[in-house]
């Protein structure tokens, strides 16, 4: 996730000359001819990748070693921050990894990325433009190569629903309403009050919250910033309509049994409430729906279009992008890699149609293929539908984390107290927020 601490503007400018010769030095180290230096060492790949979906890539890259003969020496690594700084400090980043497009600036600006000329890319026109234009960095410029997109989705347990006699919710009111129910009349039919309403990684940690609440921000017409010039950005998040939200959030939270307790602690790693069935509404991401579909079980459970705030019904959009390494003596192999990962053929492994792998492309970003048609699953298509008219991501051009991290500190602290003062909070959350912006000469 890149590195959530705020800084001072003495350090930050002390971080921007350590990254600047960071480049220097790793680019030294790279050929200048785009052939590799050593042909028979094997292309380095990192993906943020545990254990299911690791395999996943496993069989992409076998593919790519199939049809172009170049090795690769291929990790999934789930502790991907910490092990990709300290190889950064060694001066040896991995050729190639895939990891979240919303690093995009954190990884520009320290250095660790280099550039891509789209036109050098076979298959690039394949990418719609505005995707290409999600990879630009402030400079204009662009870093990373679109891998995959995605948008979160609303999964609710169809059985639970059905059986309470209950309408899919299509306001916030009426998903309120089913949280309450799940959590009170004893959907599962075992006599015990042990069900909840929502899953909600609420921490603070890595901004899981603010990430989470994001969806209904927007949804309510708030917004967390914006631009303000050409490379300029100001936070808007103290506004009447992200209070809105906020309110609507902690109403959730101070509703015994609508959201899992001690959800404030919790990240998605330690929320398995859905899949164990004691929990029946879950704001995430379609990767979650290969897993949900062993347990609790692809017919007790469905993805519904995003309910509508007082605004929308805007959903969080994320991705994962090809990054190349500076440094990296590959420069050739790296384009091949990036040539063949947004393949169609390459696209499809990715997608694990069959359903017997976990997907690492979510919605492909090679526009000949449509996710449910792939998939032959209308879940995949409501995802799409909504990613493409519904869906908005935070800004990937800057570095974001330190603010999605702000983010989720204000919004913990304001849901950690029923009677909190939203206005003091959302004014003390916008000025974490302009002076992060300000650390990062981005500020009016």
């Amino acid at each position: 996730m890149g590195l959530t601490m705020r800084i001072s503007s003495a350090k930050r400018a002390a971080a921007a000359l350590s990254a600047m010769a960071l480049v220097g030095s790793l680019s030294a180290c790279g050929g200048d001819d785009g052939k590799s230096s050593d042909s028979s060492k094997p292309l380095e790949v990192w993906s943020r990748s545990a254990p299911d979906p690791a395999k996943t890539y496993e069989a992409i890259l076998a593919a790519f070693t199939q049809k172009t003969g170049i090795k690769v020496d291929y990790q999934g690594v789930i502790e991907f921050d910490t092990q990709l700084q300290a190889r950064a400090s060694s001066k040896d980043l991995p050729d190639v990894w895939i990891n979240d497009a919303g690093l995009l600036g954190s990884y520009q600006s320290q250095g660790y990325v280099t550039k891509v000329e789209k036109g050098d890319i076979a298959g690039s026109d394949q990418i719609t433009d505005e995707t290409w234009a999600q990879n630009q960095g402030l400079d204009g410029a662009t870093y990373g190569v679109p891998f995959s997109r995605q948008s979160f989705a609303t999964v609710v347990r169809s059985d639970w629903r059905k059986k309470l006699g209950l309408p899919v919710p299509k306001t916030w009111d009426e998903l309120a309403a089913l949280a309450n129910a799940f959590a009170t009349k004893d959907p599962d039919g075992n006599g015990k009050a042990d069900t909840y309403g929502m899953v909600v990684p609420g921490s603070s940690k890595r901004g899981y919250i603010g990430w989470w609440a994001s969806s209904y921000i927007w949804q309510a017409g708030g917004d967390i910033v914006e631009k303000s010039g050409d490379t300029k950005y100001k936070s808007v998040i103290n506004s009447p309509q992200t209070k809105t939200a906020l309110e609507w959030v902690r109403k959730q939270f101070c509703t015994p049994g609508n959201v899992v307790p001690g959800s404030l602690n919790l990240t998605t790693s330690d929320t398995p409430f859905f899949g164990e069935g004691t929990a029946g509404i879950y704001l995430t991401g379609p990767y979650t729906f290969s897993g949900y579909d062993k347990a609790p079980g692809k017919d007790k459970y469905e993805v519904i279009p995003m309910p509508k705030g007082p605004v929308g019904t805007t959903t969080l959009a994320e991705g994962e992008n090809i990054y190349f390494g500076a440094g990296s003596d590959k420069t050739a192999e790296q384009k091949a890699l990036a040539e063949f990962l947004i393949s169609p053929d390459a696209q499809k492994i990715g997608m694990a149609p069959d359903g017997a792998a976990q997907p690492v492309v979510r919605l492909p970003v090679n526009k000949t293929l449509d996710a449910g048609a792939v998939r032959n699953d209308p879940r995949w298509k409501l995802v799409q539908d909504e990613y493409t008219a519904n869906s908005k991501a935070f800004v990937w051009s800057i570095n974001f984390q330190p603010i999605r991290q702000a983010l989720g500190e204000g919004i913990n602290k304001m849901m950690s107290s029923c009677s909190s003062d939203l206005d003091a909070g959302l004014k003390s959350l916008d000025q974490a927020i302009n002076a992060e912006l300000k650390s990062q000469d981005l500020a009016e």
